[in-house]
C-alpha cells in the first residue's frame, strides 16, 4: 500500500484504467499453463506487436469470439475464407500476416503435441529467477530464454514469435515475476 493512501501500489504501466488494473491484478504474471490457454496468449501477443496492449484486452472477447475461443484444433481448419472473414471484423485487429500467423500457428501447436507440446515447450525455456526490478527501466525487451524460445518455436514451424514478443508472452504468462519490488503484486506467484 501506498503510505497515507490506502491505495496499493502498482507497476506503473497498469496506470489507472480498469480494465488494465484488472489485467494487471489478476493476470499479468500469474502462472498460465495448457495448449489453449497458451495458444491464445501467443497468439494475443502477436497481434499486440505493435500496438498497446490496452487495444488488445478491449478486443479480447471479440478475438476470442472470432477465432473460435482460441482452440487450435478448430482454427487449423481455417481456409481463405476465415481469412477473408477475419480481415472484414471490425473487432479485431485486422492484420492479414497475424491472421495467418495465427492459423499457422493452430497447426504448428497440433503438431507440436507429438514432441512433449505447446506447455512443455514454453515451460521449459523459463529462467532462473531474475533479480527483482526496482524499476520499469530495469526490465529488459528481450533475454537469453526468450530469443532461445523463439528460436525453438520457429524450429517447429511458428510464425511472428520474436523475441521481443516471445519475452512479453513469458511475462504475461507468469515465466518471469517482472512486477517491480514495489507493486503489491511482486513476488506473489511463481
Amino acid at each position: 500500500m501506498d503510505a497515507g493512501s490506502g491505495e496499493l501500489r502498482r507497476c506503473a504501466w497498469a496506470g489507472v484504467d480498469p480494465l488494465y488494473v484488472a489485467y494487471h491484478d489478476q493476470e499479468w504474471g500469474v502462472p498460465v499453463y495448457g495448449e489453449q490457454a497458451l495458444y491464445e496468449r501467443l497468439c494475443l501477443e502477436a497481434f499486440q506487436s505493435g500496438l498497446s496492449w490496452i487495444t488488445i484486452l478491449r478486443k479480447r472477447p471479440a478475438f476470442r469470439a472470432a477465432f473460435d475461443g482460441f482452440v487450435p484444433d478448430a482454427i487449423a481448419e481455417y481456409g481463405q475464407g476465415d481469412v477473408d472473414r477475419l480481415m472484414a471484423d471490425a473487432g479485431i485487429v485486422r492484420n492479414r500476416r497475424k491472421i495467418e500467423a495465427t492459423i499457422t500457428n493452430a497447426r504448428a501447436t497440433i503438431a507440436l503435441r507429438d514432441h512433449g507440446g505447446l506447455d512443455a515447450l514454453i515451460w521449459a525455456h523459463a529462467p532462473a529467477r531474475p533479480a527483482p526490478r526496482l524499476t520499469e527501466a530495469e526490465v529488459p525487451a528481450t533475454t537469453p530464454e526468450s530469443v532461445a524460445l523463439a528460436k525453438a518455436l520457429k524450429g517447429h514451424g511458428f510464425a511472428h514469435v520474436g523475441p521481443t514478443t516471445m519475452y512479453a508472452a513469458m511475462q504475461a504468462c507468469g515465466l518471469v515475476d517482472d512486477h517491480v519490488v514495489d507493486c503489491h503484486r511482486h513476488g506473489v506467484v511463481r
